[in-house]
């Protein structure tokens, strides 16, 4: 006789939140960890939001109890007016427009965006999102509606309720400003760039920061009370980032450049190919328009081998750290993905990495015409003593 086995806090939330997309009646696209251009998935009609839509599900995503769809409003035309209990953040992929935003009762502030903006959704605050041209605008959003639902499973409530968190948001006039407010990092920690409003991600400056790729620059950002806070990254052509692993909840945008991405569980080792589990590695494309999600506590590494510099940006919610994995790391204070494996991070020197990744890369450059420019590396043949 079979025992069926008790419902997890994810199936929980998978249930309830998956229930609510199948009402929604547009089409929800399912992934391991990956779509090369978001823009290419199909949309239907959406009757509640007024425009054409598509739920994004990837595994990393379903992991941290996030939310990701995809919308499109018609030109001339505008969304309809809506309010939710959860959080959310907006990213412009395609066109210009405007956003009303208002308290239940209050004035309404309006601020416009283009191409690359992002910017937050503060909880239950009316919003309507209005379409400046003729052309269609694409807006993907990420919200924290999963876990909502699971709390609530309730949809009336979540659309409905009138709690105004006027502590979140007030109606100030300048919340949607663009701020150049910046703190700097330490050692191994970027600059931190507060802001409600970001005009356009592409072009925004950023930082050098070396601890996760040779010659790249990342600067990170934070939005709202809290959500989302992610990063901004850039490296030269010829270049790839270090391989390194974490809790689920990093969703990666592409905004410039194309590459791939190489993604494995960290129960494999460092080594993946040379330990006989190329079979288990997954890689994925990436340029502009795509989205990736690396699963719980897969080492993953971001390869470019595209003719111009790459640039994505990531968001990351909650804080990374609150896997079973990461969480034991940072008991012993050994977490963080900016530090090498060896001092106890979370980060794979290139000296350390499997050869295999490099020799890929390489491959992929010089079929691309482009001339691998990483910095000359020799492996180290020691025993990795630090436990992942």
């Amino acid at each position: 006789m079979t025992t069926e086995r008790p419902p997890t806090e994810s199936d929980k939330i998978r249930v309830a939140y998956d229930s609510w997309m199948e009402s929604e009646g547009i089409p929800v696209h399912s992934a391991k960890a990956a779509v090369a251009d978001v823009a290419e998935l199909p949309r239907e009609p959406w009757p509640r939001m007024g425009g054409k839509g598509t739920f994004v599900q990837l595994n990393g995503i379903r992991q941290a109890d996030r939310g990701c769809y995809l919308v499109e409003i018609p030109g001339a035309g505008a969304l309809n007016p809506e309010k939710h209990l959860y959080d959310e953040v907006i990213y412009v992929m395609e066109g210009r427009g405007l956003t009303e935003i208002w308290q239940e009762g209050g004035p309404r502030s309006i601020f416009e965006w283009g191409p690359g903006s992002i910017f937050p959704i503060p909880v239950n605050v009316w919003h309507r999102l209005v379409n400046g041209a003729q052309e269609p605008v694409l807006i993907l959003a990420f919200t924290r509606a999963p876990r909502l639902f699971k709390l609530f499973n309730n949809a009336d409530f979540i659309f409905n309720c009138d709690y105004r968190f006027l502590e979140r948001y007030g109606g100030e006039s300048d919340y949607f400003n663009a701020s150049e407010t910046r703190t700097p990092g330490s050692r191994n920690q970027s600059v931190t760039w507060f802001t409600n409003f970001i005009p356009d991600v592409s072009s925004a400056a950023i930082d050098p920061m070396e601890m996760k790729v040779a010659g790249g620059d990342l600067t990170s950002f934070s939005m709202g009370y809290g959500f989302p806070h992610g990063h901004i990254s850039g490296w030269p052509v010829g270049r790839y980032h270090k391989a390194h692993y974490h809790g689920p909840g990093a969703i990666i945008v592409g905004l410039s450049g194309k590459g791939f991405v190489v993604l494995w569980p960290k129960e494999l080792g460092i080594h993946p190919f040379q330990d006989g589990y190329q079979d288990e590695v997954v890689m994925v494309d990436w340029g502009p328009r795509s989205i990736y999600a690396p699963p719980d506590a897969w080492f993953h590494q971001h390869m470019s081998t595209g003719r111009v510099p790459a640039r994505h940006w990531a968001i990351h919610g909650d804080p990374l750290s609150f896997s079973s994995v990461s969480e034991a790391r940072q008991e012993e204070g050994r977490s963080g993905v900016m530090t090498s494996l060896r001092e106890g991070g979370q980060l794979i020197d290139y000296e350390d990495e499997d050869p295999e990744i490099r020799r890929q890369w390489e491959m992929r450059c010089r079929a691309e015409g482009v001339e691998p420019a990483m910095p000359p590396v020799e492996y180290r043949t020691d025993p990795l003593l630090t436990r992942i």
